[in-house]
């Protein structure tokens, strides 16, 4: 089963000030991962800075691609999840999927992870399944989503897994941020 194409439209303002939609369509990137096929980011838009600068600059989701939201920034994606499948439940290929996605500085599979695919970004992450069941997984516990289901990821150590045998899609906005020194130091002990 495939999922349908996201529509984005991008709105901005003509010479004269009126607002005006720029960009009415599919989106201009969407990227399939090579080290875990079916896995699929639909890149919407990204802020950078804070306060992020409103106007009429280019197409920020046309650049390098960021598993993070920028310093300082904000990214919201689509992601679709295959069914959880060998690859997708092996460490090693999730080593490589975070290298392709140049994030293995966030990549925290160890021999004794609930998961070969914890990962952890210090950032907060608003997750909303759109489709399908996904399973979060945590260092202590698993929670069931379903459509509808939110989440609010604060920097933890984390995974997702798709145990539902169908595609799963999930809507992310993801703010930069900076984790609390307490905080930061239980993690470094761990």
């Amino acid at each position: 089963m495939s999922l349908p194409p996201i529509h984005r439209v991008v709105t901005g303002h003509d010479a004269q000030g009126k607002a005006i939609a720029v960009e009415n369509g599919p989106l201009p990137t969407v990227r399939d991962f090579q080290e875990m096929p079916g896995m699929v980011f639909h890149e919407v838009w990204e802020t950078q800075g804070t306060p992020p600068r409103v106007g009429n600059g280019p197409d920020p989701t046309l650049g390098p691609f960021m598993h993070n939201a920028p310093k300082h920034g904000t990214r919201i994606r689509f992601v679709d999840f295959p069914p959880d499948s060998a690859a997708f439940t092996n460490s090693q290929q999730m080593k490589k999927l975070f290298d392709e996605m140049d994030e293995a500085k966030g990549f925290t599979t160890r021999d004794d992870s609930p998961h070969p695919m914890m990962h952890r970004t210090e950032s907060f992450d608003y997750g909303v399944l759109i489709e399908g069941e996904l399973v979060l997984v945590l260092d202590d516990s698993e929670v069931v989503l379903r459509p509808g289901s939110v989440v609010v990821q604060r920097g933890t150590n984390h995974a997702w897994a798709n145990r539902s045998g169908k595609r799963c899609r999930m809507l992310y906005v993801q703010i930069d941020g900076e984790y609390d020194p307490a905080i930061a130091a239980l993690i470094a002990g761990r």
